[in-house]
């Protein structure tokens, strides 16, 4: 009867020594992996149509796109702090840098709200060409992964202010910062394969 405890030890003192919860390194993997689907997408259409996406990439916002970019980083640089204020237990600096992360976040609905009219009023319409479908596929896609991550900044806002969050038990603001981050490299690529570099 005493065996299952101690089976079960190891994986308790794995779990306690990787940041964040096994549960949001999962999703992350599934993450990237629906992104690698996507980039697939975009990589087949750029070939098949070269001279679509020339012609696509300036016709873009691309202030909206180093904004994005900007709310992004400044943002997951806010979650690092706040966790490194809960590993302190400063738990006015946690309260600092989390109210600081979710209200950067904010930025980037309105930014691609702005992008979108910008687009409209472009004539950058999804199913025009293949580069703006391409575009809008893979930039809500990803607009809808931040989303998710915003309202999870809610709750860990929510919870930090509680008081929730200690130096024993930083996993909840860990796995936030982590999956944050995995949302900023998506960022950054679809930036560079978009806004930049086509």
């Amino acid at each position: 009867m005493g065996d299952p405890p101690a089976a079960a030890a190891p994986a308790e003192q794995a779990e306690s020594a990787r940041p964040g919860y096994t549960g949001m390194w999962v999703g992350i993997t599934c993450e990237f992996v629906e992104f690698a689907v996507f980039f697939v997408v975009y990589f087949v259409a750029r070939w098949s149509y070269p001279d679509v996406f020339r012609a696509g990439a300036p016709r873009l916002w691309t202030l909206g796109g180093l904004l994005i970019t900007m709310v992004m980083l400044t943002s997951g640089y806010a979650l690092v702090r706040t966790v490194l204020a809960v590993r302190r237990d400063d738990q006015r600096g946690a309260r600092l840098w989390m109210t600081s992360a979710f209200v950067v976040a904010l930025g980037y609905p309105l930014v691609k709200w702005l992008e979108i009219q910008h687009n409209l009023a472009a004539g950058v319409v999804a199913g025009n060409n293949a580069f703006f479908t391409v575009y809008y596929y893979l930039t809500i896609n990803h607009f809808m992964h931040s989303a998710w991550g915003i309202l999870g900044m809610l709750w860990v806002l929510v919870r930090v202010w509680q008081g929730a969050y200690r130096p024993g038990n930083p996993k909840g603001v860990e796995s936030m910062a982590i999956y944050w981050h995995a949302t900023d490299m998506v960022w950054l690529m679809l930036f560079s394969l978009f806004y930049a570099f086509v």
